[in-house]
């Protein structure tokens, strides 16, 4: 690939691109770009070079990460530090990076879940693959039943001293456990920034249990992690299961979540999509948007297209 410089017109739809994080004084992109799959040791690298590429010449600055990401595990990160060394490094201070830990990462007691020692280990491991001196945002990435929560937050508060993050957030963590980081943190002066759920129009827990009701009371910003359900709410499945398809393959989707019922309610939503002009997966993300409390939602992109598409649920 040629040498890179950003587009010079990356920042033109900042009117409504951005959206502030909760009460602070972050913005983020409505849009942002999640790097679960497709940025792997086992995708191609060009590909994935060039999907950070498009995403940021479109003002996409928000780029999550976690450990565990790729496959293999770190592999995603490795292949954001590659891509910060050819191509980001001069834009380092544009981009809000982040990364979590909270699942296995690695044998043995101590990589895994909430401990102390696991989340400063996997910070130090992470910045090292991304080959940076710090993250924007740094997640836990689960609540942990059996470590008391003062020891993971005070992990996350010691982290941001440290200056290895800029903000801290949580991901998945129960109602009540939100209320007691929320209080714990601010008495500390390192307010949580934002919260990671799973928020869709066929999974609505985060509303259902109140999570997102508290964050948007509490000032505390709300990013949606699987805003298209793994696809589902996408033309992809309104005839059935196609082969090659993600549900195909039975690992993150199994084939008896597509019940008839399900159908005809993805082709009931596809049918007011189209009326509005738009394709289900835009209604699907600009619905989320449109939740009283959320900030951005995260989508994945296995090619520039892809993105492209997405992000017209901004416009």
């Amino acid at each position: 690939m040629e040498q890179y410089t950003a587009s010079p017109t990356r920042y033109e739809q900042s009117a409504t691109l951005y959206q502030r994080c909760g009460r602070s004084g972050v913005l983020l992109p409505k849009i942002s770009l999640g790097l679960w799959h497709n940025f792997g040791g086992i995708d191609d690298y060009q590909r994935s070079r060039e999907i950070l590429r498009y995403a940021f010449d479109h003002g996409i600055t928000h780029l999550d990460l976690a450990n565990n990401y790729g496959p293999p595990y770190g592999s995603a990160e490795q292949t954001l530090g590659r891509v910060m060394d050819e191509d980001f490094r001069p834009y380092r201070d544009e981009l809000f990076i982040s990364t979590k830990a909270g699942y296995d990462m690695w044998d043995g007691p101590y990589g895994n879940w909430g401990s102390r020692k696991y989340l400063m280990a996997s910070l130090d491991q992470s910045l090292r693959r991304m080959r940076l001196d710090y993250v924007d945002l740094f997640y836990s990435h689960r609540y942990d039943p059996d470590t008391p929560l003062e020891e993971t937050l005070q992990a996350l508060v010691d982290i941001v001293r440290a200056g290895k993050a800029l903000y801290v957030g949580i991901s998945r963590w129960p109602l009540d456990a939100t209320r007691f980081a929320i209080q714990y943190l601010k008495e500390r002066d390192v307010p949580l920034l934002i919260y990671q759920g799973r928020l869709n129009m066929l999974d609505r827990a985060p509303m259902d249990e109140g999570i997102l009701q508290l964050c948007h009371e509490s000032g505390v910003g709300f990013i949606s992690f699987s805003p298209l359900a793994q696809g589902l709410l996408t033309d992809r499945y309104l005839n059935g299961i196609p082969e090659g398809s993600r549900m195909t393959r039975e690992h993150f989707l199994k084939h008896e979540m597509l019940t008839p019922q399900l159908l005809q309610q993805l082709q009931a939503w596809n049918a007011e999509a189209l009326a509005e002009g738009r394709t289900l997966a835009e209604r699907a993300l600009r619905w989320i948007l449109q939740q009283q409390g959320v900030t951005s939602v995260l989508v994945g992109a296995s090619s520039t297209a892809q993105l492209a598409r997405n992000m017209r649920a901004v416009g």
